[in-house]
């Protein structure tokens, strides 16, 4: 994969605006906009409110239900119980990504995020990915960071050009890898295997997990391969987009030299 990454801090990221309102909403979600996430008061109750969440589940957006003090945060005015963020970035699917790459004649490696709620970590995350070759990034719709522009800012430019796809769940992501002949490496502390065990030029997704609680139990019981970075001493803590990017660079290093 011939990435050549252009990143310039100084270049001007798009701005996220706000939505604020129920139709605006509506009229966005029903216009096919791009939506990075729904806030929701509580209490909120109506037809709108119905269709709300009905498009925002078809379309994989996280809906927070918030209390009134946190709408009026975001804004002070007359927001009817509804926020909504505009995406900085357009989602792609997972399973056309997957396609076009094998279509071109590569190997997949996508990079998949299970539990990532720090913005500037995944924004780093997505930089190492980049870098080294990944052709996409998963998000999870529940238990993920949302792409602001600390994001953006700590990718460096990559999320301008690494796809990102959003999938309802960590299951589905696994349920669309499994089915295209994908196999999964979870970065696990307590795994027997090194990552440089591993046989990474088949077509790969690497999983990583929170810094604090690591990948699901979900992922340690399904993935096809749980693996550790190696490290000297006894200190076992990375920062989750510093492991991203070792794990990213040791698929690069296998499949240069082979």
């Amino acid at each position: 994969m011939n990435h050549k990454p252009s990143f310039q801090r100084s270049s001007p990221a798009a701005k996220s605006r706000l939505i604020i309102g129920r139709k605006p909403l509506l009229e966005a979600l029903e216009d096919h906009k791009d939506i990075d996430k729904i806030f929701l008061l509580k209490t909120a109750t109506g037809e709108d409110i119905l269709k709300l969440k009905k498009l925002a589940q078809e379309r994989n957006i996280p809906v927070s239900h918030v209390p009134v003090e946190k709408l009026n945060r975001l804004s002070r005015a007359n927001h009817q119980g509804v926020i909504a963020f505009a995406g900085l970035i357009t989602f792609q699917p997972l399973q056309e990504i997957i396609s076009r790459v094998v279509d071109k004649g590569e190997t997949p490696l996508i990079v998949v995020s299970d539990g990532i709620t720090d913005t500037r970590n995944l924004g780093a995350l997505a930089r190492s990915a980049y870098c080294f070759g990944a052709h996409a990034l998963v998000l999870p719709t529940s238990n993920t960071a949302a792409i602001t522009e600390e994001t953006q800012k700590a990718s460096a430019g990559a999320l301008e050009h690494l796809p990102v796809c959003r999938v309802r769940s960590i299951e589905e992501a696994y349920d669309i890898l499994h089915l295209n002949g994908i196999l999964t490496v979870a970065a696990a502390a307590t795994a027997s295997a090194t990552i440089d065990s591993i046989d990474l030029t088949v077509p790969i997704a690497v999983i990583l997990g929170a810094e604090d609680k690591g990948v699901s139990p979900f992922v340690l019981k399904k993935s096809s391969h749980l693996a550790q970075i190696p490290m000297a001493g006894k200190f076992d803590s990375l920062n989750v987009s510093v492991a991203g990017g070792i794990l990213c660079y040791e698929v690069f290093n296998q499949r240069r030299q082979a």
